[in-house]
């Protein structure tokens, strides 16, 4: 029997016992929540890189799409709150579109 002590999404318990088996969950705590969440975001970001199609690259960035609107609902705003933010720091502050790779900065 598998043991995955993973964070899942919230229909994989329906999905699994649909397909004839059993599994055991339990509730996270906050605390408990917040660092599977970002374990999990490490693991879907190493998914992405490791993507060979352009497929799978987009369904990986989905995954990660989903997991920061769960930080987002967990820190009480919603996707809108922090695509408003990101286009005001785009703004003042530029994308990444010019792959800029800062490498040193001194005095004059």
């Amino acid at each position: 029997m598998p043991v995955y002590n993973k964070l899942v999404r919230d229909r994989i318990p329906e999905i699994i016992e649909s397909n004839g088996k059993t599994c055991t969950t339990r509730t996270l705590n906050e605390k408990e929540y917040i660092e599977e969440i970002c374990k999990k975001t490490g693991e879907e970001l190493a998914e992405y890189r490791e993507a060979e199609t352009p497929e799978h690259k987009v369904e990986e960035l989905a995954d990660l799409l989903e997991l920061v609107n769960a930080l987002a609902q967990y820190e009480g705003v919603t996707l809108e709150v922090v695509e408003k933010v990101r286009k005001e720091k785009a703004e003042k502050r530029g994308g990444f579109e010019e792959r800029i790779f800062l490498i040193e900065v001194s005095d004059n």
